[in-house]
């Protein structure tokens, strides 16, 4: 069922390609297939044994000459953020119910996107997943450059540059790997077999975890991250926040550390000291921020610098919590840049908090303001939702590799809860300094009341996305429990 997610996104891209297709009828195909999606990840997910091993979901020669196979493969952090990926499907399409702007382009762009990042993290073949690594970054560029805003142009290419130098460094470490190996087989579990030389480990390592760092947001490459969040329509915010960024931290983990253990090993402390100075510069950046989308955006690269330091740890407590992290992060993130970017800025057509202040909006909208709050209390790792536990597990697998990158994490926690307060204040529960007398005429439209009602789509998405990260802060055994066993097998790479 896993593999079928991917065959019915890019089924759904054919339908809305249809000449017949309307506006209507398009929303529909693409809320549909998402459904359909994330219903097949579910029930592989239920039917998934978890015993640390790959199971082979299809496997046939795809270029015979260079051993590259259709392989695609499934372990437990697989199933996660193949779950991660349905969940943030079906919410961006509820959050993207009004676009009348070329519809029909802008739902088949999104629809390859999300089979693009289904590919990558089903791939057992690395030549497969570097080309459905490629196909998820053509639809992101469209989709911020047509339907975006705010420098849409500057934001899309300059993302689409950032993703590609990244591509191009990981392209020359797969050849790489692959020469030297002497291996007849691209697959990954094949290349992860063959015993690289030490010398070749200790520039083959940095140069494929930098190409895949760059899409995760690794300091300093991470500057493409704010300017293509802010840039992008709201459902390419979500996915670029919620699913786009997990395929660079999975390319860390699932490519460079896997391939490379040695290599690992001897840059853990650079690339863990990276990963701290992410978290407390994106925290300072939000901290500044006057725009509330750019708080999102930096709050995001300061998030995902814990995914990196949890795989930095190179044990099995701070890997589990990387792993919970992009599937917290991906949820969070995915219900945050909802409610700035289609709750917020689509009704007030400012995202500018100094106006907000004003507007009053936890009255004129008060299920976004609800929203927000939980939301960003989850992001600031309240005890009761998912970020709690990943964050506490990633700092207590830093705590025996590295526990000065702890304290300093700490602050970047404390930052986080200070930007979160302060824009939730600013936000929604501003207070004008001076208020004139409203006039019977206008005085609902002063005080906000004229405001677009949050739809229902809109309220189903949010729902979905709160639902799972409280259940998973309240019960994070039902997800730990489909990738620890993987998670502990990977670690022992590590450790011999």
């Amino acid at each position: 069922m896993l593999a079928w997610t991917m065959y019915i996104s890019f089924l759904g891209v054919a339908l809305l390609l249809l000449p017949a297709a309307s506006k209507a009828l398009a929303r529909w195909v693409a809320l549909l297939t998402a459904v359909a999606g994330l219903s097949c990840a579910v029930a592989g997910a239920v039917a998934f044994q978890p015993d640390g091993g790959i199971v082979t979901l299809m496997d046939v020669s795809w270029i015979p000459a260079l051993g590259i196979r259709f392989h695609l493969a499934a372990d437990g952090i697989s199933v996660t953020l193949v779950l991660l990926t349905g969940l943030a499907a079906v919410a961006g399409v509820l959050f993207s119910w009004n676009v009348e702007h070329r519809v029909k382009e802008f739902f088949a762009f999104y629809l390859a996107l999300i089979g693009g990042v289904y590919g990558v993290f089903l791939s057992a073949d690395a030549f497969l997943l570097f080309a459905f690594y490629e196909i998820a970054i053509i639809p992101k560029y469209f989709l911020i450059a047509i339907w975006g805003s705010t420098r849409k142009e500057y934001g899309a290419m300059k993302l689409a540059l950032y993703s590609f130098v990244g591509s191009g460094l990981v392209l020359i470490g797969l050849i790489a790997a692959f020469v030297v190996s002497g291996a007849k087989s691209f697959g990954l579990v094949a290349l992860a077999q063959f015993a690289y030389p030490a010398s070749f480990q200790q520039w083959a390592f940095p140069l494929v975890f930098v190409g895949f760092g760059i899409l995760a947001g690794l300091w300093p490459f991470h500057t493409w991250a704010p300017t293509g969040h802010v840039a992008a329509p709201t459902a390419a915010s979500m996915l670029l926040a919620g699913v786009v960024m997990k395929l660079g931290a999975y390319g860390c983990l699932r490519v460079a550390m896997t391939l490379f253990p040695q290599g690992a090993r001897e840059w853990a402390w650079v690339f863990g000291l990276l990963a701290v100075i992410g978290i407390v510069t994106g925290a300072l950046a939000a901290l500044a921020q006057r725009d509330f989308k750019f708080v999102i955006g930096y709050s995001s690269v300061s998030h995902m610098g814990f995914v990196l330091l949890g795989l930095m740890t190179l044990n099995a407590t701070g890997l589990n919590g990387a792993v919970l992290q992009m599937f917290s992060h991906g949820v969070i993130a995915g219900l945050l840049f909802a409610v700035v970017g289609r709750m917020v800025y689509d009704r007030t057509h400012t995202r500018e908090l100094p106006a907000l202040a004003g507007l009053e909006l936890n009255k004129a909208l008060p299920f976004a303001a609800v929203t927000f709050v939980l939301a960003g209390f989850a992001a600031a790792g309240l005890p009761g939702f998912s970020g709690f536990v990943a964050e506490l597990q990633v700092l207590l697998g830093a705590w025996r590799a590295f526990p000065w990158f702890v304290i300093v994490s700490g602050i970047g926690i404390v930052i986080g809860v200070a930007y979160t307060l302060r824009v939730m204040q600013q936000a929604f529960y501003g207070r004008r300094l001076l208020t004139p007398a409203p006039s019977p005429s206008d005085g609902e439209e002063r005080n906000g009341t004229q405001l677009e009602p949050i739809s229902l789509p809109e309220k189903i998405g949010a729902g979905l996305l709160l639902a799972c990260t409280i259940a998973i802060g309240l019960y994070p055994r039902v997800l730990m429990d489909l990738f620890e066993p993987s998670v502990e097998a990977l670690a022992k790479v590590w450790t011999r």
